[in-house]
C-alpha cells in the first residue's frame, strides 16, 4: 500500500504508523486522515501492537490551516460555514475506529501534540513522550472548541477543574506535568523515543493479543459504564478469553514454571 503523507513500517508484529508532513509539523489534511484510517485498518489485520508517531520535531500540530490544503474547508459566508462535517465524516470515525480495536497502541510524542493532534495522542492505550513533548487544547486560541473527544477523554482522566484549566487557557502542558498528571506512562530522552515505545509495542505483540484486546475494549467501556453493566462486560469477555490457546498456553507455563509463549490465538 503506497501512501503520500504517512509512512507504515511492519516490524516483529509491531505496526509503525508514522505520520510524515514534518514541514507542516505533521499537520492534517484530508489526505492523510484517510491514509491514517487506511493504515490503522492494515496494522489491525497483520500485527499484534501497534505505534503512531510523527516525523520531524512534532507529533501532530492539528488540523491543517492552509488556506491551500485545510483540513475543512472555510465557507466565507458564516451562516452556512459547518466545521462539524469534518468531525463526522472524518475524525469521528477514526478515532472511534482507534477505541475499538482489537490490538493495543501506542503513540510516542515528541515535540507538539497541538489541538487534535492532543486529542489522538492522548487516546492511545499508552502514551510514551519526550522530554521535548507538550499538549496543548488550543481551540479557545482560535474560536472553537475541543474535539476528537477530548472533552470526555480529558475530564475523566485529570478531572473537570484541571481540564477546565487546559481548555479554557490553551496553555501547555508539559511532558513532565503530564506524567505527574497521570496523562501519559513514559517520559523518556528525546534520542530514546522510538525505542522505547517500541520495547513497549514488542512486549503487547508477544502477548495474549485476544484478552488485551479485550482488555482495552473492557476499560474504553468502563469509562462509561455503571458498576454493575462492567462486571457482566467482564463475565462476557473472560468466557471467550477462557476458551483462547492462549490462555491454555498461559496456565501450561504457570504449572511448568516457564515463561509462556503466547501465539495470538
Amino acid at each position: 500500500m503506497e501512501f503520500q503523507q504517512i509512512q507504515l513500517e511492519i516490524r516483529d508484529s509491531v505496526g509503525i504508523l508514522t505520520l510524515n508532513a514534518p514541514d507542516k509539523l505533521n499537520a492534517l489534511t484530508p489526505l492523510m486522515v484517510t491514509e491514517i484510517s487506511q493504515a490503522v485498518e492494515d496494522i489491525a489485520s497483520r500485527c499484534r501492537a501497534m505505534i503512531i508517531t510523527g516525523a520531524g520535531r512534532a507529533f501532530c500540530s492539528g488540523a491543517s490551516l492552509d488556506p491551500s490544503n485545510p483540513l475543512s474547508p472555510l465557507d466565507n459566508e458564516p451562516a452556512t460555514r459547518d466545521l462539524g462535517f469534518v468531525l463526522e465524516h472524518q475524525l469521528n470515525p477514526l478515532m472511534l475506529k482507534l477505541k475499538n480495536l482489537d490490538i493495543p497502541w501506542i503513540s510516542a510524542v515528541r515535540g507538539a501534540a497541538a489541538g487534535f493532534g492532543a486529542s489522538l495522542a492522548l487516546a492511545a492505550d499508552m502514551v510514551v513522550a519526550s522530554e521535548t513533548a507538550y499538549f496543548a487544547q488550543i481551540f479557545s486560541r482560535i474560536g472553537l472548541v475541543p474535539d476528537g473527544g477530548a472533552t470526555h477523554l480529558l475530564s475523566r482522566t485529570l478531572g473537570r477543574v484541571r481540564t477546565m484549566e487546559l481548555m479554557l487557557t490553551g496553555n501547555r502542558l508539559s511532558a513532565e506535568r503530564a506524567l505527574e498528571w497521570g496523562l501519559i506512562n513514559r517520559v523518556t530522552e528525546d534520542s530514546q523515543l522510538e525505542a522505547q515505545a517500541f520495547e513497549i509495542a514488542s512486549s503487547l505483540a508477544n502477548g495474549p493479543s485476544q484478552a488485551l484486546g479485550m482488555t482495552r475494549k473492557a476499560i474504553w467501556a468502563a469509562t462509561d459504564n455503571s458498576w454493575e453493566a462492567s462486571l457482566q462486560n467482564e463475565r462476557e469477555l473472560q468466557k471467550i478469553a477462557g476458551q483462547t490457546q492462549d490462555f491454555a498456553e498461559g496456565i501450561a507455563a504457570f504449572t511448568e514454571k516457564r515463561a509462556a509463549v503466547f501465539t495470538g490465538k
